[in-house]
């Protein structure tokens, strides 16, 4: 929470340098690219127990990502307690229902195919974490008052990305979940109504027989996600 009095926009020397030669930056970013192709998606848990330290330090990283105006406009509520993960299931799963019921048009419908989901969630009960990702569309001062947040989409999907890179550094896999829509979670976890729940992680271990879709290893090729202007 901000405090009028102590905000501070004189500038400061970096605090922090990372010096590489052209040889090791390139080496750096290669084994990072090659460690980052093995992260995947997987709906396949097993129940072995993650260590909350662990999800404090994944959190923390991605605290720690850049934001409009710095204001971090994010939130994020980690779940281990059982009853709570299967309330959050009951609830995700209603609305998936209404999805694939009819709730969606068919394009949308037809482009999951390949990847094989329908409403049954029952990862939500077996990965030993849930996080839960708000986006805080405005602040408080400490003495109450609002302030306006910035490109809080922006700031919310950065910090989104460092959670799901450290917790991969972790040697965890997680899987990404938005039913829509979900403001049940404002309730079942008693956030605030200047929050908006943004997403689900399932976070754990893979399970042994764990599988991903054959489609989730086509990637576009560099030439079709860059253009270069030298």
């Amino acid at each position: 929470m901000f405090s009028r009095e102590k905000l501070d926009y004189s500038a400061t020397d970096l605090p922090d340098r990372v010096d590489l030669s052209e040889q090791e930056s390139l080496s750096a970013v290669q084994d990072h690219l090659a460690y980052m192709q093995k992260r995947h998606s997987v709906r396949d848990f097993c129940d072995a127990p993650v260590s909350q330290e662990v999800i404090d330090a994944a959190i923390t990283a991605a605290g720690s990502a850049p934001s409009g105006a710095n204001h971090q406009p994010w939130h994020f509520v980690a779940i281990s307690n059982a009853k709570v993960k299967h309330q959050i299931r009951l609830a995700s799963e209603e609305e998936e229902k209404k999805f694939y019921s009819g709730g969606c048009n068919d394009e949308w419908i037809k482009a999951l195919e390949p990847i094989g989901t329908d409403a049954h969630k029952p990862h939500l009960d077996i990965a030993p974490w849930l996080i839960v990702i708000f986006a805080q569309r405005w602040g408080e001062f400490d003495d109450g008052t609002r302030y306006k947040n910035y490109y809080v989409p922006e700031s919310v999907g950065i910090a989104t990305g460092f959670l799901i890179s450290a917790l991969h550094h972790a040697g965890l896999t997680c899987l990404t979940h938005t039913p829509n829509p979900m403001k049940f979670l404002n309730g079942l976890l008693g956030r605030p109504a200047s929050e908006k729940p943004v997403m689900i992680l399932a976070v754990g271990h893979p399970s042994e027989d764990a599988t991903v879709p054959g489609v989730a290893k086509m990637k576009k090729p560099l030439a079709k996600i860059m253009s270069i202007y030298d």
